[in-house]
């Protein structure tokens, strides 16, 4: 799903947000007040996920954070633990020169680049799968015969990567959401019902809405005037696109609706989100409104569930005192704006402190204050100690997250100030 950028404009009555893309005019919109997070201002940049419908953008879900990584990522070369030689040869012995029954030899085989020909018994084992035994064989690395263990390596690079008190026996990782993959019925039957002089029309609606008629047609237009021949009339084109687009609009929603029906329990919640947005202004019908209704209740059940079950990941992960574990997955609520209760909240606060003593590791530190500057607790954290001498890595991570954490920040002397905001089209150095 495409991702952008925005800043919040300004508010409105009934609770909703509009935005516009960091640092540009367009394109702009409206984001509903539940996704966006709670103590957000005017002027604050998000990280969106949007979907691009024909009439315009519309953001389906806001992201945490994106954090940096605090160290390279390192290959971990890993053997069989046996004391042996890198690579072991064995040379293959001289070939026995073919004979006839009644003559000499007639030369080797042509693989010696004397010509002759292979013997009938070669010949026979090699075309059976089995090659042939003894002299002849080309020279084989002992390497050829050890497995790769290429899963092994992997995973064994990424669990090295972690602290001990963050690893688990039992942790596995969960699959990821099913993306929603719609049928193209009703698009096809709202293609087939118009004219034919407006299906390029209509196919250009669908796929990029009314702002890709206007753009394709001051393309023809420059097209036309580079050739000599008159333009296009674009306004009778826009008003014709504005008349057709409704029921292609229904149409395209129907299919995906459809499809999120049928997936309610295994496709991933932002794309049932998107279609629920969208039928505000697509379910027009009793029918198609039962159907947003179906989809609506589906979702907030399946949200319900989601939300326990992270509740419980939670508190698992505090039960094994697995802080950074459970500070990144406090960070990531199925159901947006929902707080975490206050007895997890406060065993949270109380296992990060007690991850930032002085006797941590600088790397340790900038691990565990990476993670408790996305988690709710971001403010309520008091450090346990603070490291002696901090180094120039752990002192760029406060900086990074100063804003979220303010008064770690200045225990080590560094007033909150907000990251730099990139500008599009120019590169940063």
């Amino acid at each position: 799903m495409p991702r952008m950028e925005i800043e919040l404009t300004s508010t409105r009555e009934d609770g909703e947000w509009t935005w516009r893309a960091a640092g540009a005019r367009q394109p702009k919109g409206s984001i509903q007040a539940g996704l966006v997070p709670n103590g957000s201002a005017v002027g604050d940049v998000l990280r969106v996920e949007f979907e691009q419908f024909m009439d315009g953008i519309e953001v389906t879900s806001v992201l945490p954070e994106k954090g940096e990584r605090q160290a390279p990522e390192l290959l971990e070369v890993l053997g069989s633990g046996g004391d042996e030689p890198l690579v072991t040869t064995r040379l293959a012995g001289k070939r026995n020169r073919r004979r006839d029954d009644d003559g000499p030899s007639r030369g080797r085989d042509r693989r010696d680049g004397r010509g002759g020909g292979r013997r009938d018994g070669d010949r026979r084992g090699r075309q059976n799968g089995t090659p042939s035994e003894g002299k002849g064989q080309r020279p084989r690395s002992r390497s050829d015969d050890r497995p790769s263990g290429k899963g092994d390596r992997k995973k064994s690079r990424k669990r090295s990567q972690q602290h001990p008190k963050d690893l688990s026996a039992t942790d596995t990782q969960k699959p990821r959401a099913k993306r929603l993959r719609p049928r193209r019925t009703h698009r096809k039957a709202a293609l087939a019902v118009l004219p034919d002089d407006q299906q390029l029309l209509a196919r250009i609606l669908l796929r990029d809405g009314v702002p890709g008629v206007r753009t394709a047609i001051d393309a023809q237009n420059k097209a036309s005037e580079s050739a000599g021949e008159p333009p296009i009339p674009a306004p009778l084109l826009l008003k014709l696109a504005e008349r057709i687009h409704p029921s292609l609009r229904v149409a395209d929603w129907r299919d995906r609706a459809e499809a999120a029906l049928i997936g309610i329990d295994d496709i991933d919640l932002r794309d049932l989100r998107s279609v629920v947005v969208a039928a505000e202004q697509a379910a027009r019908t009793d029918e198609d409104k039962a159907l947003a209704e179906q989809i609506r209740t589906g979702l907030t059940e399946r949200v319900d569930r989601e939300h326990q079950a992270w509740l419980t990941d939670v508190n698992s992960a505090l039960d094994e005192d697995r802080v950074v574990r459970a500070l990144r997955l406090s960070s990531r609520p199925p159901k947006a704006g929902a707080p975490l209760p206050a007895p997890v909240m406060e065993r949270l606060t109380s296992l990060a402190a007690a991850g930032l003593t002085a006797e941590t590791s600088q790397d340790r530190w900038a691990t565990v204050l990476d993670a408790v500057s996305l988690s709710p607790v971001h403010a309520r954290v008091v450090p346990e100690g603070l490291p002696t001498e901090a180094g120039e890595e752990l002192l760029a991570v406060v900086k990074r997250h100063s804003m979220s954490i303010p008064d770690i920040a200045k225990a080590f002397g560094i007033d909150p100030t907000p990251p730099p905001r990139a500008r599009r089209g120019r590169s940063r150095t």
